[in-house]
């Protein structure tokens, strides 16, 4: 089982936000030594609790510090950019480091209408994400009108990041997709939406068949408890957002143990938590065999998050383990 990492980028109170920066960076560093397979940042615009803006900047930076590791975006959010742009982005990526570049790209807009504003994107405009998709595709393997610049040898592989009406897109278009969220915990049995995604997938140069890549939090700590703890922040910082309508720099448990807590936050502080898979490493190898065998998925992209950065580290250290011959 292939496993991977999500970082974020994920600011911490009373900190520069360079520091979650150089934290994705060395996070990456580590990753690498680890044995992880690939280690996506993310695309956020105007949010207080996470520092990564632009995907393709931070990618070189890390690129720059790792020799192996397959690196890319989770994701750039194509509806923010001109396809040209993004192929210009990642094929320069590509001519820095080879066959090391992955590029996942999702559907999302800005985080409030004051964003979208500065995005120059309204929520009433057509969706011409399938358009798009496939303008970009041709960019990289160099069969649009435009030639997009630097060639290179083999472009580099494109993933969706996939809500139910996502999967049906990369579908046809014979990509590999990257789901989380409710579709996971949609049902206790097999996903009908990951299965019509594999009846309905078109073979595509460099894709022969379905690829699923299964993302959600994953911590490992001495115990249950102590997991759970440490999912605490993140867990927080989502029911604020749903409060304040602005997501968080992370804090730690302690601050927030402290904290007046209403029952709805409590309540939702508690359904965030259940979403991840958490324990000690045992409980948490369980876990995933189970949703790996009820999903199907050919791959782990972990997008864990916490305040304690040691922690952090150890718990991917676990997780490295966990599949290791």
């Amino acid at each position: 089982m292939k496993l991977s990492i999500l970082d974020r980028s994920r600011t911490r109170a009373g900190v520069p936000d360079a520091a979650a920066l150089t934290g994705t960076i060395d996070r990456a560093v580590h990753a690498e030594q680890l044995g992880f397979h690939r280690f996506w940042v993310a695309e956020h615009h105007g949010v207080p609790g996470i520092a990564s803006g632009s995907p393709p900047v931070l990618l070189a930076a890390i690129g720059a510090r790792t020799d192996r590791i397959r690196l890319g975006s989770g994701g750039v959010m194509l509806p923010n950019h001109q396809p040209i742009v993004v192929a210009e982005q990642f094929l320069m990526l590509e001519a820095l480091y080879p066959r090391r570049i992955d590029l996942g790209v999702g559907r999302s807009l800005g985080f409030t209408r004051p964003v979208r504003d500065a995005l120059r994107r309204d929520r009433t405009a057509p969706d011409t994400f399938a358009d798009d998709l496939d303008e970009l595709r041709r960019y990289l393997e160099g069969a649009a009108p435009v030639t997009a610049r630097p060639r290179v040898e083999a472009a580099p592989p494109m993933f969706v990041l996939a809500t139910r009406r996502g999967l049906d897109f990369a579908a046809r278009a014979g990509l590999p997709v990257v789901v989380g969220g409710p579709i996971l915990g949609s049902t206790a049995g097999r996903i009908p939406e990951l299965d019509r995604y594999r009846d309905e997938f078109v073979p595509s140069p460099g894709n022969r068949k379905p690829y699923v890549v299964i993302s959600l939090e994953v911590m490992i700590a001495d115990s249950t408890d102590a997991a759970r703890d440490l999912l605490l922040s993140e867990a927080w910082a989502l029911a604020s957002s749903s409060r304040t309508g602005e997501f968080p720099a992370l804090e730690p448990v302690s601050v927030l143990r402290d904290r007046p807590w209403t029952q709805r936050m409590r309540e939702q502080i508690d359904a965030s938590i259940e979403s991840s898979i958490h324990g000690t490493a045992d409980e948490v190898r369980e876990r995933l065999d189970s949703l790996f065998a009820r999903t199907g998925a050919d791959e782990l992209l972990a997008s864990t998050s916490t305040f304690d950065r040691e922690a952090l580290f150890n718990a991917d250290r676990s997780l490295s383990l966990l599949y290791r011959e």
